[in-house]
């Protein structure tokens, strides 16, 4: 059986064999954390940074997160929430007066967080290295119409989240979204998380495998469809989030690298109550359900509450309550349960299919709730 390395509560050994399963089947490197009421439950790690199996993973091991970057988007507003310093209920445009163009006055900064802005991707042509211009993409997004109306449904702002709150977060505070979470974020709570990647840290990140190709859906595409329209605006390629423009670029809703344990120790904040960041009152904002219904962009249900998930059926293995999640893209998860202050985070190279979690992420999550009974 496959090696794995660091520390696992007894109690929560069912981790440590579902995580050695998974090396001898379908993970390639990857590491899974666990937080319980402030105490680092699972920190654990093992296989490889490279395809030819050369390179351990090991315990300072950092990879691109994919949409879980998202989460850590949400906490960032939501620090500013308790500082006074922004209203989820206010219009995007009374911090960045440019964004009311072409029917998006009434667009609350909520919408945003909730993906039901009406505006979940970028109009076409527009490109990957085209997000990598602050400016210039921000600038077209508040001169796009909506795509839908505003508020009625949400549809996931796959690429483009990161531009539009990290630009409200920009207005507020001066400084690039990557640069609050650097100072506000990661270095308070000492957690190994950045947006974008350190050129010194750049040797310590496991490149990212893309996932097998899906079998081609029989069904004729719609172009004008929101599903269309978001994921061509701009076309994903894991392949771009191994290079140099990706890891330097300020990208708030898809370049998050971190490893398990970075991630739990910025999310647990969320689970322990703030930590002394935030009030409980900021926290319960979260529940503020948004949306609740088939998403027009991933085309399954979820309902969403301000910045998190709460629940799907997607994901199952992840239990109602004061419960709330995301993941990203290839399988990556963490999951905040404030009803047993307990915070999940699972990271890795090898990506899976699907439109969230995957078969290896249910495995943990499944494997730390037998654990807790």
């Amino acid at each position: 059986m496959a090696e794995v390395y660091g520390s696992c509560d007894d109690r929560f050994s069912g981790v440590r064999e579902a995580l050695a399963r998974n090396l001898d089947a379908d993970e390639l490197g990857a590491s899974v954390a666990v937080d319980l009421d402030g105490e680092t439950v699972v920190d654990l790690w093992g296989g490889y940074r490279d395809l030819d199996r050369t390179t351990p993973w090991t315990e300072d091991t950092i990879v691109n997160g994919w949409s879980t970057t998202k989460t850590v988007l949400a906490l960032a507003a939501l620090l500013l929430v308790e500082r006074g310093e922004l209203d989820l209920y206010a219009p995007v445009a009374d911090y960045w007066p440019e964004f009311a163009a072409r029917g998006k006055k009434d667009v609350e900064v909520r919408h945003l967080l909730s993906h039901t802005s009406g505006v979940s991707g970028w109009d076409p042509p527009f490109s990957i290295p085209d997000m990598y211009d602050w400016q210039t993409s921000t600038e077209r997004l508040a001169a796009q119409a909506p795509w839908w109306e505003p508020g009625t449904a949400s549809g996931y702002h796959a690429n483009n989240q990161g531009h539009l709150v990290g630009e409200v977060v920009r207005r507020i505070t001066g400084r690039t979204f990557r640069q609050f979470v650097a100072d506000q974020i990661a270095r308070p709570l000492g957690a190994d998380f950045q947006i974008g990647a350190r050129e010194s840290d750049w040797d310590r990140i496991a490149p990212v495998v893309p996932p097998p190709r899906s079998e081609d859906d029989p069904r004729e595409p719609d172009p004008e469809s929101v599903a269309v329209r978001t994921f061509t605006g701009p076309v994903s390629s894991a392949r771009a989030a191994n290079s140099p423009e990706w890891r330097r670029a300020d990208l708030g809703a898809l370049n998050g690298h971190t490893n398990a344990r970075g991630l739990v120790r910025v999310l647990r904040t969320m689970s322990l109550g703030g930590e002394g960041l935030l009030s409980p009152g900021t926290i319960e904002l979260v529940f503020d359900q948004q949306s609740d219904g088939v998403d027009l962009v991933l085309e399954e249900p979820f309902r969403f509450g301000i910045g998190f998930c709460l629940g799907s059926p997607i994901v199952p293995y992840v239990p109602a309550g004061r419960t709330f999640f995301w993941g990203g893209w290839g399988g990556s998860m963490i999951i905040m349960d404030l009803d047993r202050r307990l915070t999940i985070g699972y990271l890795m190279n090898r990506m899976a299919p699907g439109v969230l979690g995957s078969d290896r992420a249910e495995s943990y999550v499944r494997a730390v709730y037998a654990a807790l009974g």
